[in-house]
């Protein structure tokens, strides 16, 4: 059976809620203040009057004023909306009126209920808003008479067409569960405190009835313009066919190690110390694949804009170029200012209204950083890989590991599992010089090298050696040679 849907007007809850509110229900929103309820309501009003539907806003603890100055800081103007003020007003705060937040204390619970009916009654609105529960919950003044009257608002808009969101500020018991009982549906917002950075917020649809609808947290921001909303992403809905080559680096040797390149869709982590060239590799390939024509965006969030052009300039890399015809993205990503699902949400956006075949993420250490209080954050980039996978997407990840040379080396973030191609760089000394090696530890679509090749960085671009075959323990930063000559590249020349 088809259930018409009312539009929130946010469209990532939209998404969520599975296109939108059932029709002609009572919703209960809830949320401590400052979460972002009355944006909320104010938007499902909104969205309805650009529908051509009738909207009803009755305010019990915010003034008109303040309501307009809420849609003010958005741009929004409220003409098309009705508004029913039953806040008190500032000469009305006298003793005898200090018992109830209505201009006179003798008013009852049921005199104000009438009021509010005839206010709908007068409107006829497709939409209402209540804001808020808790005024009404105090007038009550037992949890038996407040259910009551929620109840007979239930009976009285199923007889309507109207749908109603009853805004909730959650100061009733933690274990009063009576009024999510009564709603067709619950939407819980939460917003925390970090400990460094903006305040995180996330919403949760707890129940909606004979709706399949998206579980979970889902991470929000409320920006000038209202909820933005990002959906917790699920890999499995985002299939999608793709050609199965592989995508070179732009350096043969490189191609050679890995087996011929990388296969599209696959996710290829970068592990070595501080230095060893990782960025630069992820940048070879970005200016690579733009050469073809193809779009690349580069997330650090570790370096500035500034340092990553200088570092590619001085490999002789023709980064700025590729970023002035927009075949390649350099975002520097703010850490205090990011959740997880909006940094999803970016990578999305990138790949599905930008056609970006090549996503970095530089590095995993600075991501994981960014937002040390996040639970799960490896299983949400393990979604994220896996959706970028389905769509053809090549994923690149740069992950630092703690020290120089030796066994003594330590990843902090053990992300091996996420990647289908794992490439290590190390540091080892030979003639009285520091240089470095590449490997490939793992391939899962195509045999690759198991050979150590050496690796230069020099103004002439990046240069890969022929396999190190005469030395052993390479891997350990202090090798010994068994050959005639030394096989190495001239410390500051690429071949």
């Amino acid at each position: 059976m088809t259930v018409d849907v009312v539009h929130s007007g946010v469209g990532g809850l939209d998404e969520i809620l599975g296109g939108g509110f059932p029709a002609g229900r009572l919703y209960l929103v809830q949320g401590t203040p400052g979460a972002g309820k009355t944006t909320l309501g104010l938007q499902f009003l909104l969205e309805g009057a650009a529908r051509g539907e009738r909207g009803l806003y009755i305010t019990l603890s915010e003034t008109r004023e303040e309501l307009e100055a809420v849609a003010s800081s958005h741009g929004w103007s409220l003409d098309a909306i009705t508004l029913y003020e039953l806040a008190p007003r500032g000469d009305d705060l006298s003793l005898e009126s200090q018992q109830t937040v209505f201009p006179t204390s003798e008013i009852e619970l049921n005199e104000t209920m009438q009021t509010l009916l005839a206010r709908v009654e007068e409107s006829k609105p497709t939409r209402v808003v209540f804001d808020s529960l808790s005024e009404i919950r105090l007038l009550a003044q037992t949890s038996l008479r407040y259910r009551r009257q929620i109840l007979a608002l239930k009976h009285y808009f199923a007889g309507s067409a109207a749908t109603v969101l009853l805004l909730d500020d959650l100061t009733s018991s933690p274990t009063d569960q009576g009024l999510q009982s009564l709603a067709h549906g619950v939407i819980t917002l939460e917003q925390t405190s970090s400990t460094y950075g903006v305040d995180r917020r996330r919403i949760r649809v707890g129940k909606l009835r004979g709706v399949r609808f998206r579980t979970g947290y889902h991470d929000f921001t409320i920006t000038t313009g209202g909820l933005e909303i990002y959906p917790r992403l699920i890999a499995a809905e985002h299939h999608r066919e793709f050609p199965r080559a592989a995508l070179s680096t732009g350096l043969p040797p490189l191609d050679s190690l890995l087996g011929g390149g990388i296969p599209r869709g696959n996710s290829v982590l970068l592990t070595g110390p501080p230095g060893t060239g990782k960025s630069a590799i992820i940048t070879q390939i970005a200016t690579a694949a733009a050469r073809r024509g193809e779009r690349s965006v580069l997330f650090t969030f570790e370096e500035n804009r500034g340092t990553t052009l200088a570092r590619a300039h001085a490999l002789g890399n023709d980064l700025e170029a590729q970023i002035d015809a927009g075949l390649v993205v350099a975002r520097q990503v703010n850490p205090a200012d990011l959740s997880p699902g909006e940094f999803v949400d970016e990578v999305r956006r990138a790949v599905e209204k930008h056609d970006a075949r090549i996503i970095a993420i530089d590095s995993l250490n600075g991501y994981l950083n960014a937002m040390p209080r996040e639970n799960y954050l490896l299983s949400q980039l393990h979604e994220l890989t896996a959706y970028l996978g389905q769509a053809g997407v090549v994923t690149l990840m740069t992950v630092a590991q703690q020290g120089l040379m030796g066994s003594s080396m330590v990843t902090p973030v053990d992300a091996s599992y996420l990647a289908d191609v794992i490439l290590l760089l190390r540091y080892f000394e030979a003639q009285g010089c520091i240089r470095k090696a590449i490997s490939v530890l793992k391939h899962r679509s195509a045999p690759h090298e198991n050979m150590i090749r050496e690796l230069v960085l020099s103004s002439d671009g990046i240069g890969v050696g022929e396999p190190l075959e005469h030395f052993r323990g390479v891997l350990t930063g202090v090798p010994t040679y068994s050959g005639d000559s030394a096989p190495l590249q001239s410390a500051g020349r690429v071949p």
